[in-house]
């Protein structure tokens, strides 16, 4: 069930342990299930319970510590040899009296890392502060240190057979998009449109499939569409209503979100302004893109765009992307913002979302990108306008 070659793993294994070399790491512990994934192939739902991959400098591979009725996934799912996938009873499940960082930490000492520079990602979601103490606990002679985003940071340049995920997701965001454009009307149902596209991003093309996205679909409609987060109800659309929609199609746990905005009925003038504004501030930002070019200067460009019509926006403008699991779908490393000395290299990739909330309503219009060896490639194919059914 491998999704890459057996080689192109151990090559991200080997960059990882030359970063964990570099800073002086002699044991990293992974939590974040993007992470875990990027590494060996493992996949699955049980993210939900403490599971960790173990990197070791002078070990070839990684070791696999999950529940034990989720070992057989590893099996399925990874690269790696029977006897690195080490699973804990399930007495320490959601247990006052075991903790799963207890068994890590049994494999450490083991393993004669009990002394040592150990890494966790601190600032994950699943990395949690009773995992902390417990290791800190059964480890008293081991220094711990922050590898939050080491992974992360390796991730960020797609290769070839990544970028081609990448663009099957565009494909399945594209053809959803539109099946959600077509579906919303007065009268209709907020749950019953976001139905029919969490059917369309899982069923995908007659050519691949789809997968859950990391962030469900996000429809706010009205003066909804002000806050940005805001997901949908069993209400009904209305003449008038602003509907936001943002989405992603996976495939292969590869993202690729988009955003549109449409009007049922009559846009006002406001809202076509502000339509205007976001899409002549995407496109000078496009412009500009390119490799040796920073995420700084690609927010700059949008900036003084959006400036001259007399809006601002405080939030950044994008986010690298690619593979992740709930509850995100981006890698959390560069941003597309003020600050963000990131330089662009070709496949890296990008969800550029610029919105504008106001009071009532917001506008939001965004692009998944690619860098190119001389400039930019936009992943999806949807119009870039304000839609009005």
């Amino acid at each position: 069930m491998l999704n890459f070659a057996k080689t192109e793993y151990q090559t991200r294994l080997k960059k990882t342990k030359q970063s964990m070399e570099k800073q002086g790491i002699n044991v990293l512990l992974i939590t974040d299930p993007a992470n875990i994934s990027y590494l060996t192939g493992f996949n699955a739902w049980s993210f939900y319970v403490h599971q960790l991959l173990i990197i070791i400098d002078q070990e070839t591979e990684p070791i696999w510590a999950g529940r034990g009725i989720d070992a057989s996934a590893a099996k399925i799912t990874t690269w790696l040899s029977a006897d690195n996938i080490l699973p804990y009873s399930d007495d320490h499940v959601q247990s006052t009296e075991k903790h799963p960082m207890d068994f890590v930490a049994g494999i450490l000492k083991e393993k004669g890392q009990s002394n040592k520079t150990i890494a966790a990602e601190f600032d994950a979601y699943y990395f949690t502060a009773r995992n902390y103490l417990q290791l800190t606990q059964q480890l008293p002679d081991a220094t711990f240190v922050d590898g939050t985003t080491l992974v992360n940071w390796i991730r960020i340049i797609k290769s070839k057979q990544e970028i081609e995920y990448i663009k099957r997701a565009a494909t399945i965001v594209t053809e959803t998009m539109y099946k959600g454009i077509e579906r919303i009307k007065a009268g209709v149902r907020e749950c019953d449109v976001v139905a029919d596209i969490f059917h369309k991003q899982i069923s995908g093309t007659e050519e691949f499939g789809g997968d859950y996205t990391s962030i469900v679909p996000l429809l706010p409609s009205g003066e909804k569409t002000s806050a940005c987060h805001l997901t949908w109800t069993d209400e009904v659309y209305k003449e008038g209503d602003p509907v936001v929609l943002e989405l992603a199609g996976c495939h292969k746990r590869y993202h690729s979100p988009l955003a549109r905005t449409l009007v049922i009925g009559k846009p006002t003038s406001e809202m076509e302004e502000l339509a205007d504004v976001t899409i002549e501030g995407i496109e000078a930002a496009l412009d500009v893109i390119k490799p040796g070019v920073t995420c700084e200067e690609v927010e700059l460009a949008w900036k003084r765009s959006i400036e001259k019509r007399g809006f601002e926006k405080e939030s950044r403008l994008g986010y690298s992307t690619g593979l992740n699991y709930p509850p995100d779908w981006g890698e959390h490393t560069a941003s597309l913002r003020s600050g963000d000395q990131t330089v662009l290299q070709p496949n890296m990739v990008f969800h550029m979302i610029p919105g504008i909330w106001m009071d009532t309503y917001g506008i939001e219009i965004s692009e998944t990108f690619r860098v190119t060896e001389n400039g930019v490639e936009v992943l999806a194919n949807v119009e870039r306008k304000l839609f009005i059914n």
